[in-house]
C-alpha cells in the first residue's frame, strides 16, 4: 500500500518503513510496552504505554534521524549535516551522526535547557546557540547549510524521517496485535504520519488519534482548510509538539490516515505528567504525556485496547518541578486560602489545630498584622496546603467555616 507525498519525493510505502526497521536493528531500541491499570479502569479497556521515553537519547527522534543520515550519499556525508532543535531532534541527529561517522552541527536556541545542550554535545555534535526562539534558530541552521554545503536534516518533513518514525507503528502492532486505537502526540506530524502509514497498511481497522497542545494546535484549522496553515503564535510547555505549521509532506498523510486530532490544555498536560510519574513511575516530558492527557480528559471516548505513545522523556529538572506543582494544583492536591483571625495569643495555634483535624498538611503560612486594611484586633493569614484531591479541598474549607473562620480566598 502506498500513500501520496507531494513534490519530487516518491510515495511513502509500507516497504519503506520495513526497510527503515531493518536499518535501525541494533541502533534503536525496540522499546517496551507497559500496561496502565489506572487508565484501563477509566477507559474500561486495556491501556498500554509505548515507552519511547526509554529510547536512546530519550525520544523517538533517533529513528528518523538515523534513517535520514544513513541514506545520504558519500559526497553528502563528507559535507556534514546540520539541524536546528531545542532538544530531542538535536540529540537524535547528534547520536545518529556519531554512529555513522558524519560531522554534525546543531543550532539550539540561546535559552535551551542546559541538560539538553550538554547531552547534544556529549553525543558528538558541535552546538551553536543562536536565536531566542526556534524559528530564529531554524533560519540560522538553514543559512549555515547554504553557506557550507552541509545537509539540513529537517525534524519531520522528509520521507526518510517519516519512515524511521513509522517503525514505532510496526512495533506497536507486533507487541499489541489486539490494539484498536493508537494515540500519539502531533507537532509537525512526522511521528503520527509514520505510525499511521504503518498501522493503516497492516490494520486499517485500527483508529489513529493525534493529540496537540491547545496552544500549538495547527492541525485542526489546517485540516478544516484542506492545506497547511501557520498559527500566528504558539504557546505551550510541551516544546516537543510546539510547532506552528504542519509539514508539507506530513499534512496529507495525517489528513488521509489519522482518524481524529484532539487538543489538550496545559492543565491536562500537567495532570497527565503527574499521573505518569506517580502511577506508572515514568519520567515523561509534556509532549510525551499528551496522549495520556487526551485519555484523562475523555476516557470513554476511546475504543480499547488502547496504545498511548510516550514519545519522549527529556524534561529539564527545573521545568519538571514547575510542571509537577502545576499538575498538583490542577489535580486539587494544593489549596491556597486567606482568612482573618482575632489577633490574640493562641489564635494561630487554634487555626493550625483545626487544619490538623481536617488532615491538611501546611506547606507555607504567612501571618500579617500590619496591613492597613486590617482592623485594630485583626490579623490575616495566608495558607498553602497539601490536600488529597478536590473533595478533600471542599472538606477542609467546610471544616474551617464550621469552626467560625471566614475564608477570603
Amino acid at each position: 500500500m502506498s500513500f501520496r507525498t507531494p513534490g519530487p519525493h516518491p510515495p511513502l510505502i509500507l516497504d519503506d518503513i520495513r526497510g527503515a526497521q531493518k536499518m535501525l536493528s541494533g541502533v534503536a531500541r525496540t522499546t517496551g510496552m507497559e500496561g496502565s491499570r489506572h487508565l484501563s479502569s477509566l477507559v474500561g479497556a486495556p491501556v498500554h504505554f509505548k515507552c519511547e521515553n526509554l529510547q536512546r537519547t530519550g525520544s523517538f527522534k533517533l529513528r528518523g534521524a538515523y534513517v535520514r543520515i544513513a541514506g545520504l550519499s558519500p559526497v553528502e556525508r563528507a559535507a556534514g549535516v546540520v539541524a536546528a532543535s531545542a532538544g530531542n531532534h538535536a540529540q537524535g541527529v547528534a547520536l545518529a551522526s556519531s554512529l555513522l561517522g558524519v560531522r554534525s552541527t546543531v543550532f539550539m536556541p540561546v535559552g535551551a535547557p542546559l541538560p539538553k545542550v550538554a547531552a547534544t554535545r556529549e553525543y558528538g555534535a558541535e552546538v551553536r546557540l543562536q536565536g531566542q526562539v526556534v524559528d530564529e534558530t531554524l533560519a540560522a541552521a538553514q543559512e549555515y547549510a547554504e553557506e557550507t554545503g552541509a545537509v539540513f536534516i529537517h525534524p519531520f518533513d522528509h520521507p526518510d524521517i517519516i519512515a524511521g518514525q513509522g517503525t514505532v507503528g510496526l512495533e506497536i502492532l507486533e507487541q499489541c496485535p489486539e490494539v484498536r486505537t493508537v494515540v500519539v502526540g502531533i507537532g509537525g506530524g512526522g511521528l503520527a504520519a509514520g505510525i499511521a502509514v504503518a498501522v493503516k497498511a497492516l490494520r486499517p481497522d485500527v483508529k489513529v488519534v493525534g493529540v496537540q497542545a491547545a496552544g500549538a494546535a495547527a492541525f485542526p484549522p489546517s485540516l478544516s482548510a484542506g492545506h497547511p496553515m501557520a498559527l500566528d503564535a504558539v504557546q505551550t510547555m510541551a516544546d516537543g509538539i510546539k510547532v506552528g505549521r504542519p509539514g508539507d509532506l506530513t499534512f496529507p498523510l495525517v489528513q488521509e490516515l489519522v482518524d481524529e486530532v484532539r487538543t489538550v490544555t496545559e492543565d491536562e498536560l500537567s495532570s497527565a505528567l503527574l499521573l505518569c510519574l506517580e502511577r506508572a513511575k515514568m519520567v515523561v516530558e509534556p509532549a510525551g504525556a499528551s496522549p495520556v492527557a487526551a485519555l484523562l480528559s475523555d476516557p470513554k471516548g476511546f475504543r480499547g485496547p488502547v496504545v498511548a505513545v510516550l514519545s519522549g522523556g527529556n524534561v529539564d529538572p527545573l521545568l519538571m518541578q514547575r510542571i509537577l506543582t502545576h499538575g498538583m494544583v490542577a489535580a486539587g492536591r494544593y489549596l491556597s486560602l486567606r482568612l482573618r483571625l482575632t489577633d490574640r495569643p493562641g489564635a494561630l495555634a487554634a487555626l493550625l489545630a483545626t487544619l490538623s483535624l481536617a488532615d491538611a498538611n501546611v506547606l507555607d503560612i504567612s501571618h500579617v498584622r500590619t496591613d492597613p486594611r486590617l482592623g485594630l484586633t485583626e490579623a490575616e493569614v495566608e495558607l498553602h496546603l497539601e490536600t488529597k484531591g478536590p473533595e478533600h479541598c471542599d472538606e477542609v474549607a467546610a471544616t474551617l467555616r464550621s469552626a467560625g473562620y471566614l475564608i477570603r480566598v
